[in-house]
C-alpha cells in the first residue's frame, strides 16, 4: 500500500517536471520571454493545446520503461542510465505524436526539454536517496555498526561496498579499501578511500578501529590469497571472502555469496586442470562400482563419476546412513543417473562375487578401508580383515570378472610406515601391484596425503575444540602433514585411472608440507582470538603409530613424472603373486590364533614397517 501511494506521488511529481521542462525550455530558447516574444507566441499555444497528451504520453512510457519499479533509495549510475534511456523514448513519442498531429514545435526545445526532463526527473530521485542517506548517516553516528575493510579496489570490491552500504539490516559500514595497485592509492571508490597495499593492512586495521574484512578479489590465484590471509590473521578482525571467480555460478557478486575464511583458504591451492576428454573416454557409458562410496573420498568421487555419464554407477557401502545421503544427492542434481545402491562389506567375498556376478562393472575405484591411525592401533586385526583382505576379494573378483580398470585409493601412510594402518594400506598395493602381471585388468594405486574436511581429520577436531573454548590439542609442535582439498584429490584420481597401465603407484603432488601446530594458530586467528591468550595450544604426545612427517615415495621406487604435472608414477616393484598369495593365507591363519602377534608377521610381509607401539 506504502509502495502504491509513494509512485501515485512520483507519477504527479513527474507530471509536474515534465511540463516544467518544456516551460524552462521555452524560456532558454526565447531569453526568458515566452509571452512577450512575438515567435514565442507563436509555438507556445501548440504546446499548451497538446500539454495534456504529451503528459500521458510520457507517463506511460515512464511506466512501460520500468521507472516506477526501481527502489530510488538504492539509486546509483544504473537507475542514472534508466532515467536518460527512459527520457529519449519519452521525447521520441512526443515528437512522434506532434509530426501525426501536425502541430510544430521548434527542434531546439525538443532538445532542450529532453535535457531538462533528465535533470528535473533524475534530481527527484536521486535527492530522495542524498536525503535518506543524510537521514541514515545521522542514525549511525547513534549506534554500533561494523567497521569494515574492504580488500579489492576492482569490480567486486565496488559492488560490495554499494551493497553493504544499501542494506542497513547488515549493519556494516566500508571504511578503507586495500588494493596493491598503487595508481589506485589514495582514490576513493562510492566514498571509501583507498589508503594502502596488503603490507599496510595490520596498521591500517588499528588506526582505522576495522572489526571485519573482507577480501573480494574472485579473480586472484590461490596463492595470493593465502598470502593475504594469512596478513589478515594478524588482525584480531573477523575475516570474510567472495568466492573464487571459478566458484560463482553466474560471475556476478552478491552479498549472500560472501562466506567467512576458512582453513581451506590457506591450505588451497589453483583448481586443478585435468584432461576431461581423457577422463571422460573410460567413464562415459561404462558401468562403474565405487567401493566405500558413502564415505570422504568415495562420496567424492560418485559426485565427479556422475558428470561423466556412466551408463551406471553402484555404490557399495557397509555403513547404510553414509549412502543413503550420497544416494539422495546424487538423486537430486543428476535426475537422469542411473544408480544403485548396495548394502554390503569388501570382507564378504561370497556377497561381493553375487555383485559383480549381477551388474558385471567395468571399472571399480576401491575407496573402501579403515583409515583412523590410532583407532587401528587397538585394533589390527580389524585393520587386516578390511584393508588386506577385503583388497583382495575385491580385487580377486574384479580380475575373474574381466574388470577393465581397478583404482586403489591408497595414502602416504603406506610408505616407510609405523602402524598398523599404513602397513595394511601397503600390502593392499603389493596385491594389486602383484595382481597386475596375472591379469587382464588393469590394476593401479594411487597414493595421497591428508585431505582437508575428511570424515576424522584434525580440521573438523581443532573447530570443535575452539568453539567449547579450548585448548587446542596438538601431538607434538614439528609434527607435519601433507593437505590437499577433497575435490583436487578425487579429481586427480580419477586423471590417474585414466592413464593406468597396469602396476603402477601414482603419487600425487600434496604440495608443500604443512606443520600442524601452525594450522592449530591460523584456525584460531581465523575464529577470531589469538593463540595461547584466548585459546591455548596443548602439545600431547605422539599417538601409538604417529609419524612425526608423512612420505610420498619409498627409496626403490624412484619417481618419473607424467604429462600431467601434478600426477608422478612410483617405479613399479616386482612382487611374485604366488609368494604374496602364500603369505596372506598365513596372514589369514595368524588373524584366528589369539596368540600370535600380527604386528611380527606385518613386519616380514613389509620391511619398511618400523612399528612404534
Amino acid at each position: 500500500m506504502k509502495n502504491k501511494v509513494l509512485n501515485l506521488l512520483l507519477v504527479f511529481i513527474d507530471a509536474v517536471c515534465i511540463n516544467l521542462s518544456f516551460i524552462l525550455a521555452f524560456a532558454i530558447r526565447f531569453d526568458g520571454h515566452i509571452i512577450s516574444h512575438r515567435i514565442a507566441m507563436q509555438y507556445f499555444p501548440v504546446y499548451i493545446k497538446s500539454i495534456i497528451t504529451v503528459t500521458l504520453i510520457k507517463i506511460v512510457i515512464f511506466y512501460g520503461l520500468g521507472l516506477y519499479n526501481n527502489l530510488w533509495k538504492y539509486a546509483s549510475i544504473e537507475e542514472f542510465v534508466q532515467i536518460i534511456t527512459t527520457s529519449f523514448f519519452a521525447m521520441a513519442g512526443t515528437v512522434s505524436y506532434m509530426v501525426i498531429m501536425q502541430q510544430h514545435l521548434p527542434r531546439s526545445i525538443y532538445i532542450l526539454t529532453f535535457m531538462i526532463d533528465i535533470i528535473l526527473i533524475g534530481g527527484i530521485r536521486f535527492s530522495y536517496r542524498a536525503s535518506r542517506s543524510i537521514r541514515e548517516n545521522g542514525l549511525n553516528r547513534r549506534k554500533n555498526f561494523k567497521r569494515v575493510m574492504i580488500i579489492g579496489a576492482g569490480q567486486a570490491g565496488a559492488m560490495v561496498i554499494k551493497e553493504l552500504k544499501n542494506h542497513d539490516d547488515l549493519n556494516s559500514k566500508p571504511v578503507v579499501i586495500i588494493d596493491d595497485d598503487e595508481r589506485k592509492i589514495g582514490r576513493k571508490i562510492n566514498g571509501v578511500p583507498i589508503l594502502g597495499d596488503r603490507y599496510h593492512i595490520r596498521k591500517i586495521t588499528e588506526s582505522k578501529r576495522i572489526d571485519e574484512i573482507i577480501i573480494t578479489i574472485p579473480s586472484a590465484s590461490q596463492s595470493e590469497i593465502r598470502e593475504i590471509v594469512e596478513e589478515c590473521s594478524k588482525t584480531k578482525c573477523k575475516l570474510k571472502i567472495l568466492p573464487g571467480i571459478y566458484e560463482l555460478i553466474d560471475g556476478r557478486v552478491s552479498i549472500s555469496q560472501i562466506r567467512d575464511v576458512d582453513i581451506e583458504d590457506l591450505l588451497g591451492r589453483d583448481p586443478v586442470k585435468v584432461d576431461l576428454e581423457e577422463m571422460s573416454s573410460y567413464l562415459q557409458n561404462k558401468l562403474v562400482l565405487v567401493t566405500g562410496g558413502g564415505g570422504s573420498i568415495g562420496s567424492e568421487l560418485c559426485r565427479q563419476i556422475a558428470q561423466f555419464n556412466p551408463k551406471k554407477l553402484l555404490i557399495l557401502d557397509i555403513y547404510e546412513n553414509n549412502a543413503y545421503d550420497i544416494q539422495n544427492e546424487l538423486a537430486a542434481n543428476y535426475p537422469e543417473l542411473d544408480l544403485t545402491v548396495l548394502i554390503a562389506s569388501v570382507r564378504d567375498k561370497q556377497r561381493l562375487h553375487e555383485v559383480f556376478s549381477k551388474y558385471k562393472p567395468q571399472v571399480v575405484f576401491h575407496a573402501a578401508a579403515h583409515k583412523h591411525v590410532p583407532l587401528m592401533e587397538e585394533s589390527p586385526k580389524e585393520a587386516i580383515k578390511n584393508n588386506v583382505f577385503g583388497t583382495l576379494n575385491v580385487a580377486e573378483i574384479a580380475s575373474v570378472f574381466g574388470v577393465e580398470k581397478f583404482v586403489l585409493i591408497s595414502t602416504d601412510k603406506a610408505v616407510n610406515p609405523t602402524n598398523v594402518m599404513g602397513a595394511t594400506k601397503r600390502i593392499a598395493e603389493m596385491i594389486v601391484q602383484a595382481m597386475s602381471r596375472n591379469s587382464k585388468t588393469e590394476f593401479v594405486a594411487v597414493r595421497f596425503g591428508n585431505v582437508l574436511g575428511s570424515n576424522g581429520s584434525v580440521i573438523p577436531l581443532f573447530k570443535k575444540q575452539i568453539a567449547n573454548g579450548g585448548p587446542v590439542t596438538v601431538t607434538h609442535a614439528e609434527v607435519t602433514r601433507y593437505f590437499m582439498t577433497i575435490p583436487e584429490a578425487v579429481q586427480l584420481v580419477i586423471q590417474a585411472g585414466a592413464m593406468a597401465k597396469g602396476g603402477e603407484i601414482f603419487v600425487l603432488d600434496m604440495g608443500q608440507p604443512v606443520k600442524i601446530i601452525d594450522l592449530a594458530e591460523n584456525l584460531i586467528r581465523l575464529s577470531g582470538f589469538e593463540p595461547y591468550k584466548d585459546i591455548d595450544i596443548q602439545v600431547t604426545g605422539l599417538r601409538p603409530g604417529e609419524k612425526l612427517y608423512e612420505e610420498l615415495l619409498m627409496d626403490e621406487e624412484g619417481l618419473t613424472e607424467t604429462k600431467h604435472h601434478k600426477i608422478f608414477i612410483g617405479k613399479p616393484i616386482f612382487i611374485d603373486y604366488k609368494v604374496l598369495i602364500s603369505e596372506l593365507n598365513h596372514l589369514r591363519e595368524i588373524l584366528l590364533d589369539e596368540n600370535n602377534d600380527l604386528r611380527d608377521y606385518i613386519e616380514h610381509m613389509v620391511p619398511t614397517y618400523k612399528r612404534t607401539s
